[in-house]
């Protein structure tokens, strides 16, 4: 029964585990580092993580979950992230392909509340309050408040 729960949870979030993994295979041609790690692939660095972190701030991200892929930009920020991360894979678990709408669903009423659409979303503060940062990341996504 167990690995029958596991198996459905993959499923479920397997349309942006794709994207994830086809944003990840471009990484890992410009050179990032892929593993895994408690059933999620992690992609970090490379040229691609460079430029990443090269973006402006209202583009850039230190790291980002897809389905069951972590992206971050580099080692350091993938180490100061990971819990965090991981929280958003349980969403993406529980919420399925409906995650990305709920989320920026969630980003556009606090938009429209006059509130910060990334530090107010429903889905960042939980992962927050569940996993917090152990230092403070430098880039905008995932940036502790």
């Amino acid at each position: 029964m167990v690995a029958a729960v596991r198996l459905f949870r993959y499923l479920w979030a397997i349309p942006y585990t794709l994207l994830g993994l086809l944003l990840g295979g471009l990484a890992a041609l410009l050179g990032a580092t892929v593993r895994r790690h408690h059933g999620v692939i992690e992609i970090y660095g490379g040229r691609a993580g460079a430029a990443v972190a090269r973006l402006p701030r209202l583009l850039g991200f230190s790291a980002m979950t897809l389905g069951h892929v972590i992206l971050a930009v580099d080692r350091s920020a993938l180490a100061q992230l990971r819990r965090h991360e991981h929280v958003h894979v349980r969403q993406y678990e529980r919420w399925g392909p409906l995650f990305v709408p709920a989320y920026l669903l969630s980003s556009l009423v606090q938009l429209l509340r006059g509130r910060n659409p990334y530090r107010e979303n429903h889905f960042e503060r939980q992962a927050y309050a569940l996993a917090p940062a152990r230092r403070r990341a430098s880039a905008t996504h995932e940036q502790v408040p």
